[in-house]
């Protein structure tokens, strides 16, 4: 049974910097993109970051273009987002999740399969 595990949150301080990881099984991972979303209290799951199932291109929202990064292993089966200058409003539950194809997409409804989330805590 295919699944997404994510690891790496945690409480940081505002400019800190968080590693989230996650490890997919029981499918092709090389084969699809992925992306990272994210959800705080009272909001909407929005786009954080995606990457094409090579790795070659990736998107990212806006709000997180030039603070964070992600990367995609595909012999580990491992897509990684990398946080830096971390900001209060950067708290949030993130998910990673992978894309119908090995294209990226900021659509929330074109990723099928999802993780179950690790909290991410900037404290000011």
């Amino acid at each position: 049974q295919a699944q997404l595990v994510e690891s790496g949150g945690g409480l940081v301080q505002a400019g800190g910097s968080l590693r989230l990881s996650c490890v997919a099984s029981g499918r092709t991972f090389s084969s699809y993109a992925m992306g990272w979303f994210r959800q705080a209290p009272g909001k909407d799951r929005e786009f954080v970051a995606g990457i094409s199932r090579s790795g070659g291109i990736t998107s990212y929202a806006d709000s997180v273009k030039g603070r964070f990064t992600i990367s995609k292993d595909n012999a580990k089966d491992t897509v990684y987002l990398q946080m830096t200058s971390l900001k209060p409003e950067d708290t949030a539950v993130y998910y990673c999740a992978t894309g119908s194809t090995g294209v990226v997409r900021t659509s929330e409804s074109w990723y099928h399969q999802w993780g179950q989330g690790t909290q991410v805590t900037v404290s000011s």
